[in-house]
């Protein structure tokens, strides 16, 4: 795949013209990346210092509780930014781990240059925008959706709150006890309603750990 291909997966710079692309290509410092297999591309609490565009792969994303009591690991896959919403604004810290879970290339971008380039160029400054608006969006949201109704519908949204793309596997690290305090209802009733949905065939379980083969499959619940 050509490089201007590689650029126009990405929405930050969808829009640009040919033109646009040889200028900003031509005049900007990439930097490039490629990893083996279970390689650390960030780490929960480093500092952002510049934009990491997986290209080509995938990633696991482990993100872990406030007190590290439960985390939940996803995988993504190219074309992926992430966390591009920590680059800028009072906290530049990941809050996530990422590791490569296949052979990967990645794409970087320091802060300065992606500062240059939203002042020279309209199109990637409103993406950037549009970006972090509807990141802002569908958070702001999520406080004013329906409240669940039966404990399976509260498990299953303590489930998605916790991903961040609602598709394909997710594995939880997290306790009966520790689940059932988050969902509100006591631990031998989770336990039950966690074995009712593992023999419908939506999650397997083990000691201290909740796998989901395919999340989407909880939506349709």
């Amino acid at each position: 795949m050509q490089f201007y291909d590689q650029l126009l997966q990405f929405p930050l710079f969808q829009g640009l013209s040919r033109n646009e692309l040889l200028q900003m290509a031509g005049n900007t410092k990439f930097g490039f990346m490629k990893l083996r297999a279970d390689e650390v591309v960030v780490r929960d609490g480093d500092s952002c210092s510049q934009l990491h565009f997986l290209t080509k792969g995938q990633m696991t994303i482990i993100r872990h509780s406030d007190d590290h009591a439960y985390s939940v690991a996803e995988q993504v896959h190219a074309p992926w930014l992430l966390q591009p919403e920590v680059l800028f604004g009072p906290q530049t810290r990941y809050t996530l781990t990422a590791k490569t879970a296949t052979e990967a290339n990645l794409m970087t971008l320091t802060k300065d240059e992606m500062m240059r380039l939203l002042d020279e160029f309209l199109i990637i400054r409103l993406n950037m925008l549009n970006l972090l608006s509807a990141l802002v969006q569908r958070r702001s949201h999520l406080s004013w959706r329906q409240a669940p109704q039966s404990l399976r519908e509260r498990i299953i949204r303590f489930f998605l709150d916790h991903c961040l793309y609602p598709a394909g596997p997710k594995e939880f690290h997290i306790l009966m006890t520790r689940l059932a305090n988050e969902v509100g209802d006591s631990r031998l009733d989770v336990s039950h309603e966690l074995n009712t949905m593992k023999t419908d065939g939506l999650i397997a379980l083990h000691r201290g750990r909740i796998t989901i083969p395919s999340i989407e499959n909880l939506l349709i619940q």
